[in-house]
């Protein structure tokens, strides 16, 4: 019986990450997406997908966005202080619970459930240019830039709202975002995920399902992300790169020969083979990040 019950709650998990990836594709495809500057060549084949929160951002971004939200008085100070500890248990442990997910989905629904989309983007371009501008990692960056410069799309993957992903995107200048949908009315959030959120198995639900509707040869895509739960992101692209990679994810990355790119020293991408990259292939990457900011009460 309690073998069955692990089998069901595994195959509806299963579900709910296949539908979080479709919405998340649908999603991305609806937004006006970057289009590439005159006379750049295109690769229609090929597509950068990066994971945002340690591997083109520092920190969360989902943090820095609290930290804005609470600088407004939409929570308390000790919300944001939880969701600060429950990301120190994240990173150290290299692995989120269940319940841990869970927590986080609950949190982040309360907080969205009756504000308006429109409130949400707004939010978001204002705390991006005041808390996370500044947080980009340059040698991520360039690395985006430079398949820009290929002719190549650029796509976000991310945990976070994907409201606030498309608009680091467009901050950024690349294609567009994949991100965690939540269900609205009328411009009004309903306070239900679609799906669930964008994390692990979600994610790379979201590229193979963007990869169809784009014409996209998922071989010739690469996978950036610094943490061991993108495992499956990174295992259905042609070459895996490990950015600012956690203990577990620099484990598996030696075991199966990926790249392993760090910009934590302040070596500068030019310094440490940027065009090997390139080479191999276009990329495409991940990572987990809770949604916990909670509603003020």
């Amino acid at each position: 019986m309690v073998r069955r019950r692990v089998v069901e709650g595994s195959a509806e998990r299963e579900r709910l990450a296949e539908l979080a990836g479709a919405a998340s594709a649908e999603a991305a495809l609806a937004t006006p997406t970057v289009e590439p500057s005159p006379g750049t060549p295109t690769d229609l084949t090929a597509a950068a997908f990066f994971d945002v929160d340690n591997t083109m951002m520092m920190g969360a971004s989902i943090f820095h966005f609290a930290r804005g939200l609470a600088a407004r008085k939409y929570f308390r100070n000790s919300d944001l202080a939880g969701f600060a500890w429950q990301q120190i248990k994240f990173r150290v442990g290299g692995r989120e619970d269940p319940q841990s997910v869970k927590a986080s989905r609950e949190q982040a629904l309360s907080f969205v459930a009756g504000r308006s989309v429109s409130e949400l983007i707004s939010l978001g371009e204002e705390i991006y240019d005041e808390l996370m501008a500044d947080k980009i990692w340059t040698g991520t960056q360039a690395l985006a830039q430079m398949h820009l410069d290929a002719g190549q799309r650029v796509w976000l993957v991310t945990a976070t709202p994907v409201e606030l992903a498309q608009i680091i995107a467009r901050r950024l200048g690349l294609t567009g975002a994949l991100g965690t949908v939540s269900e609205s009315e009328e411009g009004v959030y309903t306070g239900k995920l679609v799906g669930d959120l964008l994390h692990g198995r979600a994610k790379a639900h979201a590229v193979r399902a963007l990869a169809a509707k784009e014409g996209l040869d998922l071989r010739r895509c690469t996978a950036y992300s610094d943490s061991v739960n993108d495992v499956p992101m990174l295992s259905v692209v042609g070459t895996a790169v490990a950015v600012n990679p956690d203990s577990g994810l620099r484990d598996t990355a030696r075991k199966r020969g990926w790249e392993i790119r760090d910009f934590r020293t302040g070596r500068k991408a030019a310094r440490i083979g940027v065009p090997s990259v390139l080479g191999a292939g276009a990329l495409a990457g991940a990572i987990a990040a809770g949604m916990a900011y909670r509603k003020r009460g």
